[in-house]
């Protein structure tokens, strides 16, 4: 499986912990209290890999460039009106 840093773009949505775990925020190494509310993160938005992150850390790597979202790499897919409408 690749490393979470490998990634060529990455789905970030937020997420609820209601379970006591704690996790580590894989873009700082530290560790974030349980019960709190951070990121989730999916490397090319494979929920196998994805990942809780402080929303700060999240924040910061996305102002810095080092967190790009699918959107910014991929261009949104045409509708399917728009791809019918090619056909004609």
């Amino acid at each position: 499986m690749a490393d979470f840093s490998d990634a060529r773009w990455y789905v970030v949505r937020r997420a609820t912990n209601k379970k006591p775990a704690t996790y580590t925020c894989p873009l700082c190494g530290r560790f974030l209290p349980a019960l709190t509310e951070p990121a989730l993160v999916l490397p090319e938005g494979d929920p196998r890999r994805r990942r809780h992150a402080h929303t700060a850390c999240v924040v910061k790597a996305r102002r810095s460039g080092r967190l790009a979202l699918r959107d910014e790499v991929q261009p949104p897919r045409p509708s399917l009106l728009a791809r019918l409408l090619r056909r004609t």
